[in-house]
């Protein structure tokens, strides 16, 4: 078995209001060191699969059909053997 660790953000073009006052939060408490901020998703998706370039093509379509909006958001994932 395999589990896809996926994990998605906006893309760098598309404003980020939940970033932005996750930023400003930190800020008011104080960690002002704090310079930029991105809120995004995680998913695990394990995969009754022992093929790597087979369960790597199937993530790849899950995310691409289901899992992300590719206009406003990418995404990276890795497999990992469970």
């Amino acid at each position: 078995m395999l589990k896809a660790q996926i994990k998605v953000l906006l893309k760098q073009s598309v404003l980020d209001p939940q970033g932005q006052a996750v930023e400003k939060a930190l800020g008011s408490l104080g960690y002002n060191n704090v310079e930029h901020v991105r809120v995004g998703k995680y998913l695990e998706v394990t995969l009754a699969e022992n093929n790597r370039e087979a369960a790597h093509k199937q993530v790849e379509e899950m995310c691409e059909r289901l899992l992300t909006n590719t206009v406003i958001e990418d995404y990276t994932f890795t497999l990992v053997e469970v």
